[in-house]
């Protein structure tokens, strides 16, 4: 039964057959899309939005805040929509305050640091100030640099008072929350809830309570609450207990479809258990001075096949692909499609190659 959820997840998340072609409205419909990797965020926002979108098309939603990034749901940066960006702070923020509370302390930013230092920031940003993270230490006054004036912007954002503002060259810049998102909407703690819910069960449907609370950040006991209020649809698969609210995605599954995921894409990193798509350091780790370092993966029907890795060059980009099996002549086919499709996002032709794991 693992081709049957993972593609129903590849059609709900919009993965095959693509349902927008806007970049906000994927970030909408998957509620947040992580995205510390900048770059490889974009990516998973463009495969899902069809073919003839380039990544230029992104970075101008990103730049015009239609699209926009910041810490919630867990302590890492996601994409989310300027009308989502403060329910969606309000429902999960404190909880990834707390899961950061030692940290906060290890570089001695108590409660009153925090605010005084969060006051600074905003004054510094007032009247459609972008600035990047060294202007606004410099423009605030803050003596602190490096992982210490990280976790104080980190804090800014949580609290709700900065956000992305538009990238400039290669650097992130901030900017007020208020000013980029103006029309933000607010919500009880309940229809958050039952917002939230909505939008991770029809997306990354079939998924466990399990996936969700790791994904939300939230906890059992919300999540539950979630599935009860829209009344979700429960079903029962080679033992576990799956989830779905709305529409059931259908059609047959092909097993001749390859894509190239970026890192920590959510057909990936949104599910805690794995079952259905096994995944992880052993798969798509790579140790590096005894840490693990992941990758970008390679899916063939559904199931993690390889990785994948990107060289840029002035014209052209490399696409390196370690094979964890032996492909077949139409995996192989597959795979020049989906690479052809990154070369047309980027705008650059591409290099492919093809090695295997045990080579």
């Amino acid at each position: 039964m693992e081709n049957y959820i993972a593609h129903r997840r590849l059609l709900n998340q919009g993965i095959i057959r693509p349902r927008q072609r806007r970049a906000a409205d994927v970030v909408a419909w998957l509620g947040a899309v992580q995205a510390q990797e900048y770059e490889p965020a974009k990516w998973a926002l463009g495969l899902r939005m069809g073919d003839g979108v380039a990544d230029d098309d992104i970075q101008r939603a990103f730049d015009a805040g239609r699209i926009l990034r910041t810490h919630v749901l867990r302590p890492t940066w996601h994409f989310v929509t300027p009308a989502d960006i403060r329910w969606l702070l309000e429902l999960t923020g404190s909880r990834v305050y707390r899961a950061m509370s030692s940290s906060f302390r290890r570089k001695e930013l108590d409660t009153r640091t925090l605010l005084r230092g969060t006051a600074a920031v905003e004054r510094a940003l007032r009247d459609g100030q972008h600035l990047t993270r060294a202007e606004l230490a410099e423009r605030a006054g803050l003596a602190m640099a490096g992982v210490r004036l990280g976790l104080l912007t980190m804090y800014a954002e949580l609290e709700g008072v900065i956000c992305s503002g538009p990238r400039r060259g290669k650097q992130m810049t901030y900017a007020l929350l208020a000013e980029r998102a103006p029309g933000a909407r607010r919500l009880s703690r309940e229809e958050a809830l039952a917002e939230l819910s909505r939008r991770y069960f029809s997306s990354h449907a079939p998924a466990t309570v399990r996936d969700f609370v790791w994904w939300s950040g939230l906890t059992g006991a919300d999540a539950r609450r979630g599935l009860e209020i829209n009344r979700a649809r429960r079903e029962e698969i080679d033992g576990q207990i799956y989830w779905t609210i709305g529409s059931t995605a259908a059609g047959p599954a092909r097993k001749d479809l390859a894509q190239l995921l970026p890192i920590y894409d959510e057909y990936l990193i949104a599910y805690r258990d794995r079952q259905a798509v096994p995944h992880g350091p052993s798969v798509l780790g790579s140790a590096s001075r005894g840490q693990v370092t992941f990758q970008h993966a390679v899916v063939i029907g559904g199931q993690v096949a390889g990785t994948w890795r990107l060289a840029r060059k002035p014209r052209a980009v490399s696409i390196e692909i370690t094979a964890l099996r032996r492909l077949t002549s139409a995996e192989r086919l597959a795979l020049d499609k989906a690479v052809d499709r990154y070369g047309r996002f980027v705008g650059m032709s591409v290099e492919s190659s093809i090695r295997h794991a045990a080579q």
